[in-house]
C-alpha cells in the first residue's frame, strides 16, 4: 500500500470522528467537522475547495518532500480541515495520524511567553524590569563591541526576551567572537535552567540591549525567570497553569514511555543528495527524563493540542472553560513590540532571521504588521511562528482562523507554511474584515 493509498484511507477515517478525535472546546462553540453529502459550505469555507489543503499534502509526499505531514485549520473554534497523509518515517510504515507526537522546537516560545504574562498579570514583574532584578547572575553582564567587554548602555530587560532584542544569540553564527563563545560554552548541555542561566550569564552580549532584533536564546532564558518567580520547574508549571487547563494531555519536556511509539521519525533534507534522510538514532535529541526545560524549543506536542494552545489568541484568553489570560493582555501580546528602527536588516551583522517582508515581533511570536508585502495571503495582526523541524502554526484573530502543520524535517527548503496558507485562504468563501490594502512601506 502506498502513501497515498493510506493518506485517502486515513482521510475517510477522519471526516466520520473528528468530532470524537479533536474535542477542542471554547465557550460558546463546539468543535465538529461536518462535511456529508449535499454539504457545500462550512463556516465560510468551500468544502470542495478545501480539498486542495489534502492535495497539497499529496504532492508534498508523492514528490518525496516529506515522508508524512498532519494539516488542521479551524475557524470561529470548529475544525474545517484536517489531514494526514504518509507514514511516521522513511523507514517507519505506520501512517501519520491526528495524535502524531512532533517534536515542535521553536513552537515552544509562545507557551513560555504566555506563562511569563501569567506571572506579569499577577504583578510578579513589570515588562521593562531588568532581567537582572530576579536573575541576579546577570548583574554585571558585560558587552563585547570592537574587540573589548564594556558595560552596556542599558540592562537587557524582560519584554526584550520576550522579541529577540536582549542582545543575546545562540550560538550558530560562527564568524562572530560571541557566538563562538556560545558555541564553546555548550549551554544546552547544563543539567537545568538554574545553571543554564548561570553559563549564559558568564557570555557577553552580541549587541545593545533594545537596538537590534536577533534570534536567540531570549525564550530558554524566559523561562528560567518563570522558575525563580513562579518556585516552580517550568515542566511543573506548564501542566499545572497551561497543560491541564487546556486539556493538553499530550504536550511535554519529557515523552512518557507509553506514548514513545506516538512519536514521529526525524528527517532531514540533504542539499547534497536533493532528498530527505533518516536522523541517525545518536543525533537525536533525548525526550526520556529531561532536566533542562528548554523554554526556547523544547516541547513535544500534537496538532490537536497546539489548537487548543492557539485558541487562546483567537478567544481573547479564553479556551476550554477557563481564563488563562486576560483579553486585554492578550489584545496587548499581539501588538507589535518592534520600532521599525530594531526592526531593520543590518546587512551582514544582524540578520533578521526568521522575520520575513511585512512581520514584526509581538510576544514571543511574530506579527503580520503590512499584510502588502507578505510572502503568501495574510492578515494584518496575524501571529505566527515555526519550529526547527519543520512545524508551522498561524493565528488570524481578524478571521478566527487557526493553521498549523506538523512534519519532522530539519532544514526543510519547501515553502509549507505559504503553501498551507494559499491553500487554506482560497476556500474562504466569507470574510469577517472588510477587504484592505496595506502599502505602509515602514519596514
Amino acid at each position: 500500500m502506498n502513501y497515498l493509498t493510506r493518506s485517502r484511507l486515513r482521510r475517510t477515517w477522519m471526516s466520520a470522528f473528528t468530532c470524537a478525535l479533536i474535542p477542542l472546546a471554547s465557550c460558546t462553540v463546539n468543535y465538529t467537522l461536518d462535511v456529508g453529502p449535499g454539504k457545500t459550505e462550512v463556516e465560510g469555507f468551500s468544502v470542495e475547495r478545501l480539498q486542495r489543503i489534502s492535495e497539497m499534502n499529496d504532492r508534498y509526499i508523492q514528490d518525496n518532500k516529506y515522508p508524512g505531514i498532519v494539516t488542521l485549520v479551524t475557524r470561529h473554534g470548529k475544525v474545517v480541515h484536517s489531514d494526514a497523509a504518509g507514514t511516521y518515517g522513511l523507514n517507519n510504515d505506520k501512517p501519520m495520524d491526528v495524535d502524531t507526537l512532533f517534536r515542535i522546537f521553536s513552537m515552544t516560545k509562545p507557551v513560555t511567553t504566555v506563562a511569563a504574562m501569567q506571572l506579569y498579570e499577577q504583578g510578579k514583574f513589570q515588562l521593562n524590569d531588568p532581567v537582572s532584578r530576579y536573575l541576579p547572575e546577570f548583574k554585571d553582564q558585560k558587552l563585547l563591541r570592537d574587540g573589548e567587554l564594556v558595560t552596556p548602555r542599558s540592562p537587557m530587560t524582560i519584554r526584550q526576551l520576550m522579541t529577540h532584542t536582549a542582545g543575546l544569540t545562540y550560538g550558530t553564527t560562527l564568524d562572530n567572537p560571541v557566538d563562538r563563545q556560545y558555541a564553546e560554552a555548550k549551554l544546552f548541555e547544563t543539567r537545568n535552567l538554574t545553571e543554564f542561566s548561570a553559563e549564559l550569564a558568564k557570555l557577553p552580549l552580541r549587541f545593545e540591549p533594545g537596538t537590534r532584533y536577533h534570534y536567540s536564546v531570549s525564550s530558554d532564558l524566559l523561562g528560567a525567570l518563570v522558575e525563580r518567580l513562579s518556585g516552580q520547574p517550568l515542566d511543573e508549571y506548564f501542566q499545572e497553569h497551561i497543560f491541564a487547563p487546556l486539556g493538553m494531555t499530550d504536550t511535554f519536556f519529557s515523552v512518557p514511555d507509553d506514548k514513545r511509539h506516538r512519536l514521529a521519525d526525524s528527517h532531514y533534507w540533504d542539499a547534497k543528495s536533493n532528498s530527505t534522510k533518516p536522523v541517525p538514532m545518536e543525533m537525536q535529541r533525548n525526550y526520556t527524563n529531561v532536566t533542562l526545560f528548554s523554554g526556547g524549543g523544547g516541547l513535544v506536542s500534537t496538532i490537536t493540542d497546539y489548537a487548543r494552545f492557539c485558541e487562546l489568541f483567537i478567544n481573547d484568553g479564553y479556551a476550554n472553560n477557563v481564563q488563562l489570560l486576560g483579553p486585554k493582555t492578550i489584545q496587548f501580546m499581539s501588538a507589535n513590540h518592534l520600532r521599525a528602527s530594531v526592526r531593520a536588516k543590518d546587512v551582514g551583522q544582524y540578520p533578521a532571521a526568521d522575520l520575513y517582508p511585512g512581520q514584526s515581533m509581538a510576544l514571543g511570536m511574530g506579527v503580520i504588521t503590512n499584510a502588502g508585502i507578505t510572502p503568501a495571503i495574510s492578515s494584518r495582526g496575524e501571529l505566527s511562528w515555526s519550529g526547527a523541524a519543520g512545524t508551522k502554526f498561524w493565528i488570524d484573530p481578524a478571521e478566527g482562523i487557526i493553521g498549523i502543520a506538523m512534519v519532522q524535517q530539519y532544514r526543510s527548503p519547501w515553502p509549507l507554511r505559504f503553501d498551507l496558507k494559499v491553500a487554506t485562504y482560497q476556500a474562504l468563501l466569507e470574510l469577517n474584515t472588510s477587504p484592505e490594502l496595506d502599502y505602509e512601506l515602514e519596514y
